[in-house]
């Protein structure tokens, strides 16, 4: 009966697994309860402040401040960074499994990012 339930519990972990996407670009967060994602396919909303909508495992963000971090406005900014994700289908984050900073240069270098930094212009 014991593999029986390990069976089962692997055929059931095994989608949730095949869902995860790894989306690397940058990791905004320009004011307070406001995160996103902007890659290569745009950007993706991770929380909206007043909306509610914020994605489960926002505690795998770490201080983005320890490592290279642009500041724009007070402790607000942006980082570079590879994050395994699960999608809304609508444009959103809804579960972050994982989240891996990078060099600024990385994301900078990236001819299919080159939107964000450009977004304002």
């Amino acid at each position: 009966m014991t593999r029986l339930h390990a069976l089962v519990l692997m055929m059931l972990l095994v989608p949730a697994a095949a869902q995860a996407e790894k989306r690397c670009g940058w990791l905004d967060n320009p004011a307070t309860a406001t995160w996103s994602l902007n890659d290569a396919a745009g950007g993706w909303i991770i929380m909206e402040n007043g909306s509610g909508y914020r994605a489960k495992g926002m505690n795998h963000i770490p201080d983005l401040t320890t490592g290279e971090y642009v500041y724009t406005h007070a402790v607000h900014g942006y980082a570079c960074a590879c994050m395994e994700v699960d999608t809304d289908g609508e444009g959103g984050i809804s579960r972050i499994r994982s989240v891996r900073q990078l060099p600024l240069s990385r994301c900078r270098s990236d001819p299919a990012l080159g939107w964000f930094l450009n977004k304002d212009q």
